[in-house]
């Protein structure tokens, strides 16, 4: 039976701001995506086709830190970053630095079945849309309101201000289709009030995002230095693979063991190729979902 999980983003959550509204907000956004997904999946359809119509449905929804509504730089521009994964033959497809791209996803799945590389960034992965066919929006498309509120907070403080609002947004999504292939694909805007030009995990295969059939699909959410520093999403097929660890453990070892020593904070969607799925955090909150080999769909955001 297919298996799919979506995040939407980890980090500190104040209560106050966790209003029934907000909150139903986000489960509907996460349901929204997973039903994008599974629907893929039930009709037969490939994990990577899922992964991508997840991962859209949540770059559309300002709510989140990718596609419109992503978090801005410091010079007031969106930079949006975004990766996929096949775990049937591990090919991928990333993009980095994107101004113009309404989706990011969209661009790194071309860059996997269109070109002979993996990564793609800034002018010349905008050339290469444009190459494709792909419209271009003005930058200001993916600008909201509350995006630039949070940057003037975040530069009305000195040093990595805004870093824990920041973190509310990333998205990703890792499926199990019928033929029992995995994917996984992550998106996102970056940290608010980042120096631009950044590169955080999200569109480094091994660091936000892997897949392999042998082992697991992972895309990972939070503070990107450590997560690159951690090579968290491979740590994680590696435990699996070599150490003969199931999805839970390996999972639960690197996020609240490796990853939480060196001070990194966050939080991973996890699914193997029994179906199994985690989604460890160790952080205040992590926006989450899954509907899972049973059809049982929940979401999850404390």
């Amino acid at each position: 039976m297919p298996a799919i999980a979506v995040h939407g983003g980890a980090g500190d959550i104040p209560p106050a701001e966790l209003t029934l509204e907000r909150e139903s907000a986000y489960r509907n956004g996460l349901e929204q995506a997973l039903r994008a997904g599974q629907a893929i999946l039930a009709a037969g359809g490939p994990s990577l086709d899922a992964v991508v119509a997840a991962v859209q449905v949540l770059e559309e929804d300002p709510l989140f830190n990718a596609g419109r509504g992503a978090v801005i730089a410091a010079n007031g521009i969106c930079e949006l970053d975004a990766s996929l994964m096949d775990g049937r033959d591990r090919r991928a497809g990333a993009v980095t630095g994107l101004r113009h791209v309404k989706s990011p996803i969209g661009l790194a799945r071309l860059v996997m079945d269109r070109s002979p590389h993996v990564m793609l960034a800034g002018q010349g992965a905008e050339e290469f849309a444009l190459e494709q066919g792909l419209e271009p929006v003005a930058n200001r498309y993916f600008v909201t309101e509350r995006r630039q509120r949070e940057l003037a907070a975040a530069l009305s403080v000195k040093g990595s201000a805004g870093f824990r609002e920041s973190l509310m947004g990333t998205v990703g999504a890792v499926a199990l289709d019928a033929d029992g292939n995995l994917a996984a694909a992550t998106s996102t805007g970056g940290m608010t009030g980042k120096r631009w030009g950044r590169v955080g995990d999200s569109p480094l295969i091994g660091a936000g995002t892997y897949a392999a059939n042998d082992c697991c699909a992972v895309s990972a959410t939070g503070h990107g230095e450590y997560f690159i520093r951690a090579t968290v999403a491979h740590e994680i097929a590696s435990l699996m693979r070599y150490a003969g660890k199931g999805v839970r453990d390996a999972a639960d070892l690197v996020v609240h063991g490796q990853l939480a020593r060196m001070g990194g904070e966050g939080g991973v969607i996890v699914v193997g190729g029994d179906g199994t799925i985690a989604m460890p955090f160790n952080s205040r909150g992590m926006l989450r979902g899954s509907i899972d080999a049973q059809g049982q769909l929940t979401t999850g955001i404390l």
